[in-house]
Formats: C-alpha cells, structure tokens, sequence
C-alpha cells in the first residue's frame, strides 16, 4: 500500500487570505490590494501617485520612479484577478496637481489598464479632485451591495465599510528580532487597508487613531510579507 503524503505547499498559497466583512467574502492579496469576487472588483487605497515629484518640488530629492513602480505594481493585480471593476480608495494622487506632472507614458500606462472594465476613482484629502486626463469615473465614495467604499474611515463602530487613508502598519518582536510591515487590519464588520504605493508610510495599528474604530475586541490583523500575506494574533502585535 502506497504511502499518503501531505499535498505540498507552494509560497503562492499564502499570496492571499480570505477575509469576511458582514458575510460578504473578500480576497485580501500580499500587494495591498483587495479582490471581491462576487462584484469582480478589485480594491486599491492610497496609490499617492507623484509623491516623489512632489517632495522633489520642496526640495527632497527621491528617485522619480514611484508612479511607475505603483502602475506595474497595479498591472500585475490586474492580470492576476482580471476585474472587471478598479476602485480606487481615494488619495491616488499625493496631491491635486500630480496629475500634470505625470509622464506621458505613465499617463498612457493607466489607460491601457482602464481598457474594458470600469474605473472608479473615489477621492480622498489628498485628491479632492481628479483631472480629467486619468479617465474613469470620480465619487465621494460608492455603496456596492450593502458596502460603503471610502477613503477616510467613519468614526464611532461603523460597519459595513471598506477604507484606506491610514495605512495600518503592524510592528512584531520575536526572538529579539522586529519587525514591522503594512497589513489589513478589520473585525468582520470593516476593514482599513494598507497603502498600495510605493513611496508609503504606514501607521502602527496601536496608535490611538485606530481605537475608535475597532478597540481590540475581535480584532483582525493581516500582514503583508515578500512571499505571502500572514494572518497575526493581536497578542503579539507592539507598539513603536
């Protein structure tokens, strides 16, 4: 009699995690982004295109290339899900000009993504407007089936909503080691997601911006790693 082995386990079996929000399913994705089934949609928060261009206008010189890290970065989502809705939770641009000071070819870029699927652009602090030139469609915020999708989360025990604008960092000690990554943080009724560009920072989780949202009763925490996405007990999470 042959001998049963355990099925082996491949690193892009931790590429995303499931999540729930009010009995709706989600895939939560080591990107960042958030992929929702049901609607075909894919979920992005905080692209902060032209961060860099913008901190080079005030005289903080970083490299020029984060646009088109996020693009390519959104691209390869893109082809991996295949939506046919792109939501973009707001803050997308770092600020209202970024948009005129993008590269042609980033420009060009965007749209080849936006060809065949509708794209929303929610708007956030950063961007309350959105030129005209990225296409697509530009809202306040969207309610799909019950769902609000927004850039800044409602305070107080708000449900049923889905946002970005604090870019939740997680922050584990072990074994003398630290270390600190963005993550999708939520308990079932909402879910904060972390920033999708490339020039990002991230807040800690333990941060007292995020105690109005969720206590830490039933809280979820979900963090992103090079090879996979790894769901994280609140015990161990610390603060900075």
């Amino acid at each position: 009699m042959g001998i049963l082995k355990p099925e082996r386990i491949g690193l892009d079996d931790f590429a995303d995690q499931p999540v729930s929000i009010c009995g709706k399913s989600f895939l939560a994705h080591k990107s960042g982004a958030l992929y929702w089934p049901a609607e075909r949609a894919l979920i992005v928060a905080d692209l902060h295109l032209e961060k860099g261009s913008a901190f080079a206008a005030h005289g903080q010189m970083l490299p020029p290339y984060d646009t088109r890290e996020t693009l390519m970065k959104l691209a390869a989502m893109i082809d991996h899900y295949n939506p046919e809705t792109v939501i973009a939770l707001g803050d997308s641009l770092h600020d209202p000009d970024g948009a005129a000071r993008m590269d042609q070819s980033d420009v060009e870029s965007l749209h080849m993504l936006q060809e065949d699927r509708d794209w929303i652009w929610i708007t956030g602090n950063h961007d309350p407007k959105i030129d005209r030139m990225l296409a697509g469609y530009v809202l306040p915020e969207i309610v799909v089936e019950g769902i609000a999708l927004r850039h800044e989360p409602r305070p107080g025990t708000v449900t049923h909503e889905i946002a970005g604008h604090f870019h939740p960092a997680a922050r584990l000690v072990m074994r003398g080691t630290s270390l600190r990554r963005p993550c999708f943080v939520g308990n079932g009724l909402r879910l904060v997601m972390p920033a999708f560009g490339a020039y990002t920072g991230g807040l800690n989780i333990l941060d007292l911006a995020f105690e109005p949202l969720f206590g830490l009763d039933g809280l979820a925490v979900w963090m992103l790693g090079h090879e996979g996405l790894y769901p994280v007990a609140p015990r161990l999470l610390r603060d900075d």
